[in-house]
């Protein structure tokens, strides 16, 4: 666009520059400058959000580099969108973005998980709220159906809620978990898997939940710390249920008088046990190893044996083993080949096994067991007991473990080559902290339960084949696409005719994270579309929350290395969880979940309680958890979320050091920066104005030689280091994924730099001398900054930025250049060093006037003594303008100062300070020195009751977050009011 802007990203060196302010001088005094149309009046998002070209800023690819590819991870459509998924969104935008101004081709893949648990879990909740009706009563057909509407009406909120945040997705590669190409790389992957030995069915312990009767993976369980007694409520339970004791029985010694105490956290499980073990190193057991006990459920004996695994700390030091309800005690029974009995369904009650507790639900059964067992005096008592409870995620039911043949993967050596990896260097994962967190949980991983009793999801495409007639026993398990391919492979296996057999398929689906784990694989077109393939993958980057490291991101690596033998991506960048104001996680039963649309178009507190209401009418939310949101928005947002439109919202996620594990956002923060947004407004809309003005008249030549850059303005030439060091950190900054240090300098450069002093240093040119080579010189400077600092600025606030650059003015012959600077080479730090001498002077002046009331009404003077005379000197001008001075004096020595009782002095740095405040005033605080001492005392004894307040340990551990800020609040601006009494009294009593 303009001349300066043609070459920052080629050398940046001054004659560049000066040839290309010779070619604007010329246009300048040929043309009228002119932009596209009038800038309103101010900023007002939603009257600029729909006038986005995404095609602006993005110049043609011209780059033969590898494509930058990201995957979004794909949202569940159990709802709508978060801000958590604003973060994810706002950060993979800004660098599709930043790769295209590049010139560099991207692809940013959409999509879709169809959530196989959560979705089945809400939907089942929405009909039973509107119908009454179980997914059982709907049967299994009609059942998907209706999470295939629901599906339906989800995705197109979620693909409106992401086209709110102007994200440049490649709309036209959306994928759904569940779509056809999916799904056939899904089948693809089981079946090879499968053949390749690691896939396999066996009757394994599992997790079991017996709400959504369904297995469910390790990593879908939630672990609820107890100390002691605690009531929790457990679906299907009319009353909490006490976990936090251990309860203590006897097991008699067969033909004595001697018995064995156990001490258990799981009464209703002693039906099953089939073994008491104790440690061999245990003196006071070791009597007992091998002997008999007798069970009192069963009239049976039970053996004593020997494992090391038993803690002789915890509780008696004999531990009793339930092999089928118990991880640890299932790799006993099976070390010692002990028999394993499972005595509780998969609803949660008791079976025929247990006799006369038979069709007790499991954790009722509990009373009614120590009941028998005091009856039969084998009970010792109970004692409180810290603990962890394993809650279901999905459906908040307390875990049972259950033996039950299903599915699973075998992870060892996928596991081993995905440490290996990020130990290599081959696969980075940032920020490195991580990295711990990835090795402890491969190097303890076991194999992946993929099978789930649910009817939403993929079909498992595994068949269960016999040749007819055979007995079930002769069956055999195949992995097909579907029953002809299985009959074709089973007449292979068992040498018969394939009209001779029979084939039954899985009625289980796949655990989601299966199908998830191949999404670089079902997006790229891995079976379909080999090119296409080969050109994105593996992808640029996977980023992503930490929160699904293991759900998702592990399984990725682990599955597509195996498939494919290359890593999907090899750098990981995982953000934080965005949680509220005060720290706390967002969630709906907290009513502090802030939508992406809320923010952006507003909502009052009665569109946010509607909002929670439809969660409520569809079964999302109980009664209870609406009632206590309900309360939690009252809080929160007592006037509502004012509108701040998608760019503030954008910019505010991104100022965030997205590499910690916890994100807080406020709304006040999001507002300021929709007022930031009108800062920038405003300043382009000023540089418009004096362009116009500036562009008709006929200056003398200027920047005609090459070393006339030196003659430029101090002033220009600061701003121009100052662009330059923007230009330089913002790439750093996304090269490193520090999205923070960007958005901070952007801000930095626009409200302070370029704003608050370049603009208020030009001002008194443009209105004295219009006509000067030095207002050209200033259009240009003005427009240079503005042109570079909105397209640094675009990818992360796009709509305001190609909204302003469009109106600003362009020489038609020039062209536009709307690519990302990358580098400007005007970096002048010995200035920038001067400039920071002359803002301390400033800073100064400025606190001096506030402190005395020096207003200009009073036509402020200042006299300066600076140690370094010349830099003060050639600063003048611009330190009584941006110090707003009537008169500023800057005497060679001291001798020139008059010496008078209303001069007031400070410091800064190596100059001093001199201001002349109005004899009235001088007067007035005079007078007032002890009126300002007995003011200063009192707020003492505040400060110190104040600090002393917040410095104590129990109000920082139990105070509300909320009034803990409001106290340090207070503590501030009473220390601001203390300091100025300070400096009144400190400066009125000195002689000059």
């Amino acid at each position: 666009m303009y001349g300066i802007s043609k070459y920052c990203n080629l050398c940046g060196k001054k004659n560049n520059l000066v040839r290309s302010l010779r070619v604007i001088k010329r246009q300048l005094s040929q043309q009228q400058i002119s932009g596209n149309s009038e800038l309103a009046e101010g900023y007002k998002p939603e009257e600029v959000n729909h006038e986005i070209n995404e095609d602006y800023f993005f110049p043609p690819c011209r780059s033969n580099q590898k494509p930058f590819t990201l995957i979004l991870p794909p949202p569940n459509i159990t709802g709508t969108l978060h801000l958590g998924h604003a973060l994810t969104s706002s950060i993979q935008d800004v660098l599709i973005r930043w790769h295209k101004m590049k010139g560099i081709e991207t692809l940013w893949v959409p999509g879709l998980d169809h959530a196989g648990i959560a979705t089945q879990v809400v939907v089942e909740k929405k009909i039973w709220k509107e119908k009454k009706l179980s997914r059982h009563d709907l049967g299994r057909e009609n059942f998907q159906k209706e999470i295939w509407k629901w599906m339906s009406e989800k995705s197109s909120t979620i693909i409106d809620q992401l086209k709110m945040l102007n994200v440049t997705l490649n709309w036209e590669k959306k994928s759904f978990t569940m779509d056809q190409t999916s799904s056939e790389v899904v089948v693809e992957t089981f079946i090879r898997l499968f053949e390749q030995g690691l896939i396999y069915r066996a009757g394994h312990l599992v997790n079991w939940s017996c709400i959504l009767q369904s297995a469910i993976s390790d990593i879908e369980i939630d672990y609820m710390s107890i100390t002691g007694p605690t009531h929790i409520d457990v679906p299907g339970y009319d009353k909490p249920i006490k976990f936090g004791e251990l309860t203590y029985f006897a097991y008699k010694i067969k033909d004595s008088e001697d018995e064995i105490v156990v001490a258990t956290t799981r009464p209703e499980t002693i039906v099953g046990d089939v073994a008491v073990a104790v440690n061999p190193t245990d003196s006071r057991y070791t009597k007992f190893i091998g002997k008999q006990l007798y069970h009192p459920f069963r009239n049976t004996f039970i053996p004593v044996i020997a494992d090391d695994f038993v803690d002789p700390e915890f509780g008696t030091g004999a531990v009793k083993i339930t092999p089928s309800h118990d991880h640890t005690d299932f790799e006993v029974g099976k070390r010692h080949k002990l028999k394993s009995l499972e005595i509780i369904d998969s609803r949660g009650s008791l079976n025929d096994l247990c006799k006369e507790f038979e069709g007790l639900q499991r954790f009722k059964a509990r009373d009614v067991i120590i009941d028998e067992l005091t009856n039969r005096q084998l009970y010792r008592g109970r004692k409180d007991h810290n603990m962890k409870i394993p809650i279901c995620s999905r459906s908040k039911d307390v875990i049972e473990f259950l033996l039950k043949p299903q599915w699973f993967v075998k992870c060892s050596t996928m596991a081993e080559n995905a440490l290996n990896d990020v130990k290599s260097g081959n696969l980075v994962i940032e920020p490195e902290n991580f990295e711990k967190m990835w090795f402890h949980w491969l190097e303890n991983i076991r194999d992946w339960c993929i099978s789930r009793q649910l009817w939403w999801g993929h079909r498992i495409p595994a068949y269960h084949c016999a040749k007819m007639g055979s007995e079930s026993r002769e069956k055999i398990w195949v992995a097909a696409k579907n029953e002809q391919e299985a009959k074709i492979k089973t007449s292979k296996i068992l040498s018969c005719p394939e009209t001779e057999i029979d084939c039954e398929q899985d009625d289980d689906v796949l655990d989601t994270w299966f199908s998830s784990g191949l999404q670089p694989l079902a997006v790229l077109g891995w079976l379909e579309n080999k090119e296409f393939f080969k050109k994105h993958y593996p992808i640029s980057l996977m980023e992503t929350g930490h929160d699904i490291l293991f759900f998702w991101v592990a399984r990725m690596v682990m599955l597509g290395t195996q498939l494919t033998g290359t890593l999907p991506f090899n750098k990981i960048l995982l953000h934080g969880i965005i949680c509220d104001a005060h720290g706390r996680k967002m969630s709906k039963t907290l009513g502090n979940v802030i939508a992406p649309e809320d923010v952006i178009n507003g909502a009052s507190l009665q569109e946010l309680k509607s909002n929670l209401g439809q969660s409520y009418s569809s079964g999302i939310l109980t009664q209870a958890e609406f009632d206590i949101a309900l309360q939690g928005q009252r809080k929160m947002f007592p006037n509502g979320i004012p509108k701040c439109g998608a760019d503030a919202l954008r910019f505010t996620l991104l100022s965030h050091n997205i590499k910690n594990h916890f994100i807080n956002f406020e709304i006040s923060e999001c507002h300021t920066n929709k007022l930031f947004c009108n800062k920038i407004w405003q300043a382009t809309k000023f540089a418009i104005l004096w362009c116009d003005k500036v562009s008709d008249c006929q200056g003398e030549k200027f920047l005609e030689k090459d070393d006339d850059f030196d003659r430029l303005p101090l002033m220009d030439k600061w701003i121009l280091s100052r662009l330059s060091y923007l230009i330089e950190t913002t790439n750093r900054a996304l090269e490193s994924h520090d999205f923070y240090v960007a958005t901070a300098r952007i801000k930095d450069f626009f409200y302070y730099e370029f704003c608050d002093i370049y603009l208020e240093s030009i001002k008194t040119d443009f209105k004295d001398q219009p006509d000067s080579t030095a207002s050209k010189n200033h259009c240009q400077i003005l427009l240079t900054c503005l042109d570079l600092g909105l397209r640094i600025l675009a990818p992360f606030m796009p709509v305001v930025s190609q909204h302003l650059h469009r109106h600003l003015p362009k020489f038609w012959d020039t062209g536009i250049d709307t690519s990302f600077p990358l580098m400007l080479g005007l970096r002048n730090e010995v200035l920038e060093k001067d400039w920071e001498t002359i803002m301390d002077i400033v800073v100064c002046i400025r606190r001096l006037k506030k402190i005395f009331n020096v207003i200009y009404k009073y036509k402020p003077e200042v006299y300066l003594l600076p140690d370094d005379f010349t830099t003060v000197q050639n600063f003048a001008q611009v330190i009584k303008d941006l110090s707003h001075l009537y008169i500023l004096n800057i005497p060679e020595n001291e001798s020139f100062i008059e010496n008078r009782d209303n001069l007031v002095k400070d410091v800064a740095g190596s100059t001093r300070i001199y201001l002349v405040v109005p004899e009235e005033l001088m007067k007035s605080f005079s007078a007032d020195h002890e009126k300002m001492e007995a003011k200063k005392q009192k707020m003492l004894k505040e400060f110190e009751k104040i600090k002393n307040l917040i410095s104590g340990e129990i109000f920082q551990e139990k105070a509300p977050k909320q009034y803990q800020e409001s106290q340090r609040k207070k503590l501030t601006v009473l220390e601001e009011k203390i300091s100025r009494i300070d400096t009144i009294q400190k400066l009125t009593s000195r002689t000059p």
